[in-house]
């Protein structure tokens, strides 16, 4: 874990370093302050001697600057590396996020992956900071502060190191207990993010049901829980301060009553004892630095196991080495595939899949809810691998080709597809980063979102809202249409990417597939007979299995599944999953 994390740091190593050296340094030019305090006592006041007062005054005041200089270059440096340390492990996460497939990006919850690259970063981020700086000054306070307390009083510093030893024991059992509790802490975050992630994006839903009472108790009893957690690992950090008051008392105690017996005995001057007593506060508060440190590092190691999960796992799809590099025509062969999302232990999702498709052909795809008609076009890019059969796309295996190739030829979208804030241009652009503004409007002519693109005051420099929130439900599609088609893709495929729109704009977009995309295999998912009865051939998919592949009016004579979704959505409108019922 810690390697994975580190690996991370690059550059900011040397950052690191440097604060680490000007930490090392201002620890050693403090601890020289106390021990010219004996100097300044025993040789100036106490023998009234002004101008030893002067002198080591003097290097008093140099000392504390040069401190002070120290000080703020190992504070500069170490914001430095750890906000850089901070930068490199987001980026790290985000770009192992971006090579996950589907599979991969299952295994963990969006709100997950969001609580890992903010909140786990920024306890790292701290926690980082702390060590560099506070891990290095607080022991070597405490190892030069022991050095300096046995050359002025080799008897008096017992004092200092049962001090230490009982402190430590005590810091110990807290610091073990709270990190604990707080890993416990780190983990209900997640849960919440969940909660308030949902919420938000279903907001509307919870107001059209007057739920707002049901989800504020939700949320109530998420951040009871936390604040529970919270109180009890806070509990045993309370603790802390008055252990180490204690100690510090106690050896304030001990060392006054020996102190003035050797002072009387002429084995200690005041001066000493003065700077014994700054040795001794100075070693007791760099352990409390130390266990409080030790707390945020504690507290931090859930985040970093998190963190390093996400940058060492591995994406289940990538290219091969000498991978094929384009995709020449849009031919599909489904040769007897299995799928199930276990890695192929589970459940298979699709079954003994036999399908052979050529090129240019329009082929209509329809099944009820848990059919698997997402899945099955989900393998012909990649987006899952099949765990048994093959699919070849232009005679190939799909998984000897170049991913990017591979999807950038196989244009997908989703009925819930995505739009972006920006400009309807730059969201058109993520389809082809380089198209004018003419290959745009010719994509968004046969998409038939001209026609309301045109109606906007700003055209085609109109803004959207994240997500497209401005836009209706039917004009968010056919936007995400005219973006695919910009891929010019070898295979275009709508997975219910109409299903907003009205059927007359349907026919419309369809009309315009056949008349501009003759060479490109079309593949529509859809629940609306109207939508695929003009395919060449449709595909009947019921629970995983193809039921039937072949024309619409083959299918009508000879699919009863088929024949029952006509007669029903012509009688009644009815979906998909209603007709198969009425025929079961």
């Amino acid at each position: 874990m810690l390697k994975t994390l580190f690996k991370q740091l690059g550059k900011y190593k040397v950052e690191s370093v440097i604060c680490t050296t000007f930490t090392l340094l201002e620890v050693l030019l403090e601890t020289m302050i106390p021990y010219t305090m004996i100097k300044i006592i025993d040789l100036g006041i106490q023998k009234s001697d002004i101008s030893k007062v002067i002198h080591y005054g003097m290097i008093l005041v140099a000392l504390a600057l040069l401190g002070l200089i120290c000080g703020i270059m190992s504070g500069i440096y170490g914001a430095r590396a750890s906000s850089g340390f901070a930068a490199n492990l987001r980026a790290a996460m985000f770009i192992n996020i971006q090579k996950f497939s589907f599979s991969n990006i299952d295994r963990y919850s969006t709100s997950g992956l969001i609580t890992r690259l903010t909140t786990d970063v920024s306890n790292i981020q701290n926690s980082y900071q702390m060590v560099i700086r506070m891990m290095m000054r607080a022991p070597a306070l405490m190892f030069f502060s022991m050095i300096m307390a046995i050359i002025i009083s080799p008897k008096l510093s017992i004092i200092f190191l049962v001090s230490l030893i009982a402190l430590g024991i005590v810091l110990g059992l807290v610091i073990k207990k709270a990190g604990k509790a707080f890993g416990e802490v780190f983990r209900k975050y997640d849960e919440l993010n969940a909660n308030i992630q949902e919420n938000i994006r279903g907001i509307r839903v919870v107001k059209s049901f007057v739920q707002e009472d049901k989800e504020i108790s939700k949320f109530e009893k998420s951040i009871g829980i936390i604040y529970d957690l919270a109180v009890r690992a806070e509990n045993y950090v309370a603790k802390i301060n008055p252990a180490m008051y204690l100690c510090i008392f106690a050896a304030i105690i001990a060392l006054s009553y020996f102190g003035a017996r050797l002072i009387v005995n002429n084995e200690l001057s005041t001066g000493e004892l003065t700077s014994l007593f700054t040795y001794i506060m100075t070693m007791l508060t760099s352990l409390l630095f130390l266990s409080f440190i030790s707390v945020m590092v504690a507290m931090s190691e859930a985040s970093a196991r998190r963190i390093a999960e996400i940058i060492e796992e591995k994406p289940d799809i990538v290219s091969k080495e000498a991978a094929v590099k384009e995709v020449k025509e849009g031919s599909i062969d489904f040769n007897h595939v299995y799928f199930s999302y276990a890695r192929g232990k589970g459940k298979p999702v699709l079954e003994d899949i036999d399908l052979h498709i050529k090129e240019g052909e329009t082929i209509g795809i329809i099944g009820g809810t848990g059919s698997a008609k997402s899945t099955l076009i989900s393998l012909i890019s990649r987006l899952y691998d099949v765990t048994g059969g093959d699919i070849k796309v232009g005679g190939i295996d799909v998984r000897d080709y170049d991913l990017e190739e591979l999807r950038n030829k196989v244009s997908v979208v989703l009925q819930k597809n995505v739009l972006f804030s920006g400009s309807i241009l730059e969201n058109l652009r993520w389809g082809k980063e380089d198209a004018s503004l003419e290959e745009c409007k010719k994509a968004c002519q046969i998409a038939c979102a001209d026609e309301f693109i045109n109606g906007f005051e700003k055209g085609y420099d109109t803004w959207l809202e994240q997500g497209g929130a401005n836009l209706s439900g039917g004009q968010r599609q056919r936007l995400c249409i005219a973006r695919a088609l910009l891929k010019s893709p070898k295979i275009l495929i709508l997975d219910d990417s109409t299903s907003a729109v009205d059927t007359a704009t349907d026919e419309k977009i369809r009309q315009g597939f056949k008349n501009n995309l003759k060479n490109c295999t079309k593949i529509i998912i859809a629940q609306r007979i109207s939508s695929i009865k003009d395919a060449d051939r449709i595909i009947v998919l019921k629970d995983g299995r193809v039921d039937a592949f072949d024309t619409h009016d083959n299918l009508l004579k000879n699919n009863d599944i088929y024949a029952d979704i006509v007669n029903i959505q012509l009688e009644s409108s009815a979906d998909f999953d209603n007709a198969e019922v009425g025929h079961e």
